[in-house]
Parts: C-alpha cells; structure tokens; sequence
C-alpha cells in the first residue's frame, strides 16, 4: 500500500469549478470554499468524523439552484476517494456506523469493492433546510458512489429534525470509510479471493 493515500481532482465545466484534494491518513482538517454554506458544514464534519484532510475550492451556478455544485463535489470526492485507496490493499474494506444525532439514528455501511452501488433508504420531513434541497442529499452520495466505486448502504432509521437526520447520515457515512480504509497488517494484497478490488 502506498504511504501517500491523496487523491487531487480538478473539474472544470459550464456549470462548475472546482478542486478538491483529499488526505486518507490525514487529521480531520476541512480547508472549503464551497459556496453552498449546509454542503459545506457537511463537509466540514465528514472530515472531522473521517478523520481525514479534505480541501475543496468549489464555484458552481447557484444563482439557478445547487444542483450541479452539490452534485459536482460529490463526483469529485468519488474520484479523489477512488485514486486515494489506489488499490485497496492491506485495507479492511468493509466500514459500519451507526450514528445518533438526538432524535435520530443513521446507519452507514460500505464496501470499497470496485463495484459502484447505493441504496439510500431515508426520507426527509423537510423538503429544505435552510435554503438547502434536501433531495440533493441523495444526488451528492450517488455520484459520489458512482465515482469512487464503493458499495454504499445509507439507512436512515427514525428521525423528526431534518438537519440532524443528515448531519447523522454524514457523520456515519464518515465512521464507516475511516473504518473501511484503516490498514490492517493482518491482511496481505487486498481482502478479496479475486486478487484484485
């Protein structure tokens, strides 16, 4: 496994701008510009949570909506995740977090399989917070499922606060890849009977 777990994106197009740059072993360090202020306190506890390094630079079309940022940013993460665990090996693969945020409880679950799938099981009694849309929630993990080719499974089990249904669905999303990723000397190459992830 190499020691320099980093992936650096950079996505131009008509409708966004951005760079992000991601540090698997780093200290929960979130740098954001992000121009959606609840994607961005997102963001900031994914990294807290996760603990690692998150830097994004992000300019997008929000005077349409936040769509396309939102959706961007989780491409990009996908693709930074995805080039920062290189070839998964000596990781342990598979992550799970169950996380309570008050009222709520949200569980996370992972497998870094090279296979790209969500199931997304949560539904919002909110249609915004804030200004935020809460179906956006489920476009930034699809693409960033898309792009990092992980299996992931967000269930979201009870909640009443729309904000703490989320913010508990990114902080177990955060627990269940730091643990997914953690290097584990007990395992040789990668943990597949394939060879390969």
């Amino acid at each position: 496994m190499s020691a320099n777990r980093i992936g650096e994106i950079r996505r131009d197009t008509l409708e966004t701008q951005i760079s992000l740059k991601l540090n698997l072993d780093g200290e929960g360090k979130g740098e954001l510009q992000v121009p959606v202020p609840f994607l961005k306190h997102m963001l900031d506890l994914f990294a807290k949570h996760s603990g690692y390094d998150l830097t994004v630079d992000a300019k997008g079309d929000i005077e349409i909506d936040d769509h396309h940022t939102v959706e961007d940013i989780g491409i990009c993460l996908g693709q930074a995740f995805k080039q920062a665990v290189a070839d998964k090996a000596g990781i342990r693969r598979y992550g799970n977090r169950f996380t309570p945020m008050d009222e709520s409880l949200a569980q996370v679950t992972v497998d870094i399989s090279g296979r790209s799938f969500l199931v997304f099981n949560a539904e919002f009694p909110a249609e915004k917070v804030g200004n935020f849309q809460t179906e956006l929630v489920r476009e930034f993990f699809q693409a960033f499922a898309a792009n990092a080719g992980v299996t992931l499974h967000i269930n979201l089990q009870y909640g009443e606060n729309t904000h703490h249904m989320i913010e508990g669905i990114f902080k177990a999303f955060a627990g269940a890849l730091a643990e997914a990723t953690r290097k584990d000397e007990t395992i040789r190459g990668v943990l597949s009977t394939k060879g390969t992830l």
